[in-house]
């Protein structure tokens, strides 16, 4: 008997959720790898904007610098600045020369840049374990630590060029400056009180503005430095505040942490003992009353920064660290106009 035909199959219809083969799915773009949790976002889309001509890999490579020396989060910048053109205002008595207005702009931003990465470089056991800075350069291995260093070194030397345009006494300060900016990412291996450290590194271009100016350092200058100095501990004890749980686990040290629950009281003293030493800078160098209208401005900035801290939460301390640009800025604004006004 013969075999029963072959029954043809039908094909079933392609299914309108299946890829058909001629046709290529789109590939997903490129994600940026993430960024420290604290990076600002405005100032990012300006170094995605800025970088967006290179090629990806160079494009990517790029932007790992960049953050490794924190130009994502230019705040720590500004609160170097602000000092910086205090200074360069008193010693001048008026608007500062320009040369020397561009030298030390231009040395803050390197200096700070510089001070991130050796930061960095130093963190770079300690990052990964804490929540905030994971997504760091050297943390999370999109940097290498030799890498750092290189980087660190460069932007010594452009420092260093910059200074060389000024005269012999700032000049040999300068090397001071650069030895506090390596020292400061280490005490806190061995002090509760880098941020003292801190603040004597940001606050170093404070004597070197007068001696550029003036050949000198004034008490004025002196002055103006430990004022520097108690507004460092402020704000970077506010920052400290973010990761205090952190650095308890894995054993770095702060004002936070020596602090305590009286952290808000403390901070309250050093504000208060940092506003007698702004009117003691105003006395000084006979500032008209622009200067005292902004302390009362800065004094009203700090009332908001303790209500900001009041929880201890981690935004809010967050928060408060950045509300210190402010302060800044009104300190100088004050210290401007009053200097036009004599």
């Amino acid at each position: 008997m013969a075999p029963p035909p072959r029954k043809r199959q039908r094909r079933k219809p392609a299914s309108s959720t299946q890829t058909r083969p001629h046709v290529r799915a789109p590939r997903p773009a490129a994600a940026r790898p993430a960024g420290p949790a604290d990076s600002s976002t405005r100032a990012s889309r300006v170094l995605d904007w800025l970088l967006q001509q290179l090629p990806l890999r160079q494009r990517e490579k790029a932007h790992d610098y960049l953050v490794l020396t924190r130009m994502d989060r230019p705040i720590g910048a500004l609160l170097l600045l602000w000092p910086t053109w205090w200074a360069l205002w008193l010693a001048a008595d008026d608007f500062p020369p320009w040369k020397l207005l561009i030298i030390f702009t231009l040395g803050v931003f390197a200096m700070r840049a510089a001070g991130c990465a050796i930061n960095d470089f130093a963190d770079r056991k300690l990052d990964p374990q804490v929540e905030r800075t994971a997504g760091r350069p050297i943390a999370s291995g999109r940097v290498t630590p030799r890498e750092a260093l290189i980087v660190f070194a460069a932007l010594l030397v452009f420092a260093f060029i910059l200074v060389l345009f000024t005269n012999k006494l700032t000049i040999e300060m300068s090397f001071v400056g650069a030895a506090l900016a390596a020292i400061y990412p280490f005490t806190k291996r061995w002090t509760y009180l880098p941020q003292v450290v801190l603040g004597a590194a940001f606050g170093w271009s404070i004597p070197m503005a007068f001696t550029a100016v003036t050949g000198t350092v004034p008490p004025l200058g002196w002055l103006l430095f430990i004022a520097n100095i108690l507004w460092s501990v402020v704000y970077d004890t506010e920052y400290a505040m973010v990761d205090r749980d952190d650095d308890l686990k894995v054993g770095a040290k702060s004002t936070a942490i020596l602090f305590g629950d009286a952290d808000l009281p403390i901070l309250g003293i050093l504000m208060g003992t940092l506003l007698l030493a702004m009117v003691f800078v105003g006395q000084r160098a006979h500032l008209g009353w622009p200067y005292w209208l902004a302390l009362l401005v800065a004094t009203g900035l700090f009332a908001y920064q303790l209500w900001l801290i009041r929880k201890r939460e981690r935004g809010p301390c967050l928060t408060a660290f950045r509300h210190n640009n402010w302060w800044g800025l009104a300190v100088w604004i004050g210290i401007v106009l009053a200097l036009a006004m004599k």
